[in-house]
């Protein structure tokens, strides 16, 4: 039977995914069999597992880090928002349907047993599961039924981690303001603390951390310095929407949804040194660029009402009229066809033209489309033409079906597929990059694509070296024994 440990934060974006992902990569360096969990995750990232079942890519990035396949016991419990108020549940990799909040809410405690029979499984083949909580377990209105922090915590029977965020500002104060909201004996299932994102002289916080152990009688187990890594991102969090473009030859577009999913997809294509991928929510954003990507979407429908809105569609149809390229993915993709319809309320309801980029209808279906595939990709033609032929091993995750059984579909200079994770094989990222870098009369011979699992690999032994240096793991590995 596992023995484990548990990462809850101050808030959310406090680095729970990080120093989790950490901890596991440490754990399996030092010979233990390491498994992740999160009882519960909300993102619109999610990944689709060897068996065909979905679930949050943090998970999966943890699981990488501990060298093991994603299974979905890892995330028993995925909502993926469809609106500000509603959210497609799916419990063990299955779409349960689509409640609002409060149904979510009185729904959820029918699934602890789900819940527990996932983490058993888990905890019976490993030695140390390490549990990532969700946003902060002092949020008291919804104490009640808690199924992912401390009502996680002691279903599990496990000791727990508290992560605080100093790069936001006001650290010692979250930290000694959950405690002080935590019930008598939750306080007692915490067990040390972390000061996560630091930036600094460390030896100026002294007084605050003894100060800090002495308010809450909790050990402060390390000072982590702000890490500049490359791992996939909780989605409505990540700093890649936001990070300052660099000056490269190539300049590639993603338009940013509302509810844009699996934008992880364009991570490959940001690690090249050509390239410069740019997330833009308005015209006058987009510039002129070599490429314009349409991720997937959560309502394909609603984002496409909202391109509509702010002139995106109009400035998409324009570039592509001028021969530059266009390619979407997954929703992206049904965006480009010439209808889309709901007739069963999926998402959205009722029908929709398309953008009327390519000759195709998608109807949104009851049943959701989830499978890995891997082949090579259809031939095209057009400024894109060298994709034709390249190897390629993603996954489908989509309601819609659009009537083709092409896994790469070409209109002119505009392209589609359903197929996420395009670009992990470095061959496919190399193609796209060596065509842009043609049109534009560049040399394109010395673009090289990127082996994205070597690289992701190295970048978790980086997380585990610098969480070595600050953390106490004498201090987590006597927690770890002891338990509750």
């Amino acid at each position: 039977m596992a023995k484990a440990i548990m990462i809850q934060g101050t808030t959310s974006n406090a680095g729970k995914s990080l120093i989790a992902a950490g901890l596991c990569r440490i754990f399996r360096q030092d010979g233990y069999r390491v498994a992740t969990f999160k009882s519960q995750n909300m993102a619109l990232n999610s990944y689709i597992t060897k068996e065909g079942l979905e679930m949050g890519r943090a998970q999966v990035m943890q699981a990488e880090a501990a060298q093991i396949e994603p299974e979905v016991d890892m995330n028993p419990i995925l909502l993926k928002p469809t609106s500000d108020r509603g959210s497609q549940v799916i419990v063990c990799g299955e779409v349960r349907g689509t409640m609002s909040a409060a149904d979510y809410y009185r729904y959820k405690a029918g699934l602890v047993p789900e819940i527990r029979n996932a983490y058993q499984r888990l905890a019976d083949k490993n030695d140390i599961i390490v549990i990532e909580g969700a946003g902060s377990p002092a949020e008291i209105n919804l104490k009640e039924n808690d199924i992912v922090n401390m009502g996680m915590a002691k279903m599990a029977q496990a000791p727990v981690l508290l992560v605080g965020d100093i790069d936001r500002g006001g650290v010692f104060a979250a930290l000694a303001g959950t405690m002080l909201l935590l019930e008598d004996s939750e306080k007692k299932m915490v067990k040390g603390t972390i000061i996560n994102k630091f930036r600094g002289d460390e030896s100026i916080l002294a007084p605050g951390l003894a100060m800090l152990e002495d308010l809450i009688q909790v050990p402060t187990l390390g000072v982590v310095p702000y890490l500049h890594l490359d791992v996939d991102d909780e989605d409505s969090l990540s700093e890649r929407f936001s990070r300052r473009e660099k000056a490269a030859a190539i300049d590639i577009v993603v338009i940013r949804f509302p509810r844009i999913s699996n934008f992880t997809d364009f991570n490959p294509l940001e690690y090249m040194e050509e390239v410069s991928v740019r997330y833009v929510t308005a015209v006058g954003q987009l510039g002129n660029p070599d490429l314009i990507l349409l991720p997937g979407t959560k309502n394909t429908m609603d984002d496409l009402l909202w391109m509509r809105q702010n002139g995106l569609e109009a400035a998409v149809c324009k570039h592509a009229a001028a021969g530059k390229p266009v390619l979407g993915i997954c929703g992206g993709f049904q965006m480009l066809g010439r209808r889309i319809s709901d007739p069963l309320g999926v998402e959205h309801g009722g029908s929709l033209d398309g953008m009327g980029l390519l000759p195709l209808e998608t109807e949104f279906a009851g049943d959701k489309t989830r499978t890995r595939t891997q082949g090579v990709l259809d031939p095209v033609e057009g400024p894109l033409s060298s994709l034709s032929g390249q190897p390629y091993d993603g996954y489908e995750i989509h309601m819609g079906l659009s009537g083709t059984n092409k896994n790469l579909v070409c209109c002119g200079s505009v392209y589609g597929t359903y197929l996420h994770g395009l670009f992990d094989r470095p061959e496919v990222a190399q193609a796209l990059v060596r065509d842009l870098m043609r049109g534009k009369g560049l040399d394109p011979d010395h673009v090289k694509g990127l082996d994205i699992s070597a690289y992701k690999q190295q970048q978790y032994d980086i997380l585990a070296s610098a969480l070595r240096k600050a953390l106490d793991l004498d201090a987590i590995y006597r927690i770890v024994e002891a338990g509750v």
